[in-house]
This record gives structure tokens, C-alpha cells and sequence, in this order.
């Protein structure tokens, strides 16, 4: 579907979402960003792999519609990075985020005209519309809605009494292409890596877990310096013959804690099922970080756990006094029984 042409009309097709390949790199993936840059000012980068673009002025100032820009933008980067994207173009950040999953790989464009949003959404599966998760999509096709089209049509006090009051809210009105949400600027979050390098190759999974805790430790603790907080984190293995094997995952709040980021990182590296690789070293990244100052603190009822961060900061104070190799990762974790 052909995007709508650039005039005076608030309804025009000027949200962009694009789609990068999986797995790509973070050099990579800020190049792309870039390039989006050129195109329009309003940029929002949805790490690790995705973006939003507000093209509205963009529109404007290159006197053409949004498909063609998202066309110009798979070129550009296909010949200057030899990545393509998928581009999905609409009325709402909803609707330009399912148009971008609807594309085949490797990529394409795909622009949704705002006259006709309702009636593309319709037949796609309710799973197919942005922002409806595994959960909410079983919960509604055991309610028997297959199909958006078919949530937009049940009334949306049943949607909130299936999926909960905000989540239902929200879906109900997605389902109709509402989404009031702006696109939002904001630069790729600042990542943080520490990298620990073996002595000599290693099969023995009780020193690579030491070394991987030294590295939760001395992350956890710059993270604190700095006063900022982890969304994420990678780890990073690297073996004998330059081989390596690499894995993100969200951590469930954002932290800066020894406690939470240890769990995960033990979490990531069990799942790489370590049996015969030889280890050279390891490479652990804070991914995602925002200030400290920026995310609620949720009081905890765990009286263990409030200890253990009484006894944190207190660790911290001592480092900074005295050196940050004074108390080893070991200590970090006995310290509370």
C-alpha cells in the first residue's frame, strides 16, 4: 500500500519504524542510526536491533511521501553498510511497528495508508499486532479472538477484564490503529564492558563462574561510580582458535546491584552449555544504561536482601578509600550470611 501523499492532512503516514538484522553489531547498529539522522532529527533508537523516525517535517523538507524515503534509507544503507532493513511506515508507532514485522526477510518497505489502517490490521493474527505478547495473544485466542480485527470489535471493558486494565486498554486501542504515543528522541544508551583474559585455556566451568563473578563484581561497582544502571547484559565467551559465542538478556528491573547482575550472568553462561570448549577469556556488557535517577526504587521485603545493599555501600565506600582491588568478589558475596 502506497503511503499518503505530504499535504496538510495531521492523518499522513510519517512514522517510521525500521528493523535491523538480528545479531548485529553495536558499531554497526550506530552507523545505521546515523543514517537515519539524515533523513529527520526525531530519531528514537530501540536497542539492540531498532528505531522509530518522526517524518513529518522530513516530509516537508524533501517534498516527498514516506515510502520513497523509507526506499532512499534501504538503499542507502544497503550500499554504504551492506545492511538491509525492514521499514515500516504508518500513522502511529503501532502501526508502523506491525507493518515492519510484517515484512519477509532479508527486507523491504512497507507503508500502511491511514485511510486504510483498520482494514489492513483486520486479518492479521492478534499476535501480529506491535505490542501483544505471547501471554495476551494465548489469553485471547482462548477467548476465542483470533484476529485484530475481531479485538477491535469486542468491547474494550471485556479486553481489560482478559488482559488486565492498562494492558487491555492499551490493546483494544491498538486494534483500532489508535496510539497517541510521539516518537521520542533519544541516542543508543552508553554500554559499559569489562573483559577478563585466562592464563592458560580452560575446561574447568568452577574457574570460569570465579572469573565471570570478578566481572559481575567490578561491573556492578563502575556502574554504581558512574550512577547509572543496566538494563541488560551480554556476555561474551572467547575460545581457543578464535571462536567465540555471545548472548543478550534483559535483566527483570534495571539494576546496578551485585546480586541481580550475578543471577543473570550465572542465568546467560549456564545456557551456553559449556562441555568441551576450551575458554580464553570472557567479555560481560552493561547494556542499556540510563541514569540511576531515572528508574524507581521499589522498596523490597526481603530483609537479606536489604542487608546485602546496606553491606554494598559500604564495599563501595572502603574501594573508594582504599583501592577497588581491596575486597575480592569472593568477600562481595559472603560478606552477608
Amino acid at each position: 500500500m502506497a503511503a499518503e501523499a505530504v499535504s496538510g492532512d495531521q492523518r499522513v503516514s510519517s512514522v517510521m519504524h525500521v528493523r535491523c538484522p538480528d545479531r548485529l553489531p553495536e558499531d554497526v547498529f550506530r552507523q545505521v542510526l546515523e543514517l537515519l539522522a539524515e533523513f529527520s532529527p526525531v530519531v528514537q533508537a530501540l536497542p539492540p536491533s531498532a528505531a522509530l523516525v518522526e517524518l513529518k517535517g522530513a516530509l516537508r523538507y524533501h517534498g516527498t511521501d514516506a515510502r520513497r524515503l523509507g526506499e532512499v534509507l534501504r538503499i542507502r544503507t544497503l550500499s554504504r553498510l551492506g545492511v538491509d532493513l525492514r521499514v515500516g511506515i504508518g500513522q502511529t508507532i503501532t502501526v508502523a511497528a506491525t507493518a515492519s514485522g510484517q515484512i519477509d526477510t532479508p527486507g523491504g518497505v512497507l507503508a500502511i495508508d491511514p485511510d486504510h489502517v483498520v482494514d489492513w490490521l483486520g486479518p492479521l493474527p492478534v499476535e501480529a499486532l506491535h505490542g501483544i505478547g505471547p501471554k495476551h495473544a494465548a489469553a485471547l485466542r482462548e477467548f476465542g479472538v483470533h484476529c485484530v480485527g475481531l479485538l477491535a470489535a469486542v468491547p474494550p471493558a471485556t479486553v481489560q477484564r482478559l488482559l488486565g486494565g492498562r494492558a487491555g486498554r492499551m490493546a483494544a486501542d491498538r486494534a483500532r490503529g489508535i496510539d497517541p504515543r510521539p516518537v521520542a528522541p533519544r541516542a543508543l544508551p552508553a554500554t559499559l564492558t569489562v573483559r577478563h583474559t585466562l592464563a592458560q585455556h580452560t575446561l574447568d566451568g568452577a574457574l570460569v563462574r570465579a572469573a565471570l563473578l570478578d566481572l559481575v563484581v567490578q561491573l556492578a561497582h563502575r556502574l554504581r561510580q558512574r550512577g547509572q544502571v543496566a538494563r541488560g547484559l551480554t556476555l561474551v565467551l572467547r575460545f581457543a582458535g578464535g571462536a567465540s559465542w555471545e548472548k543478550t538478556r534483559r535483566l527483570p528491573e534495571a539494576s546496578a546491584h551485585d546480586d541481580d547482575l550475578r543471577t543473570l550472568a550465572y542465568r546467560i553462561v549456564d545456557a551456553a552449555g559449556l562441555q568441551r570448549g576450551r575458554l580464553t577469556g570472557l567479555v560481560l556488557k552493561g547494556e542499556d544504561l540510563v541514569d540511576a535517577d531515572q528508574v524507581a526504587q521499589q522498596i523490597s521485603l526481603d530483609q537479606a536482601r536489604e542487608d546485602r545493599l546496606i553491606a554494598e555501600k559500604v564495599s563501595d565506600r572502603i574501594r573508594a578509600k582504599f583501592g577497588p582491588g581491596v575486597i575480592g568478589p569472593a568477600a562481595t558475596f559472603l560478606r552477608v550470611s
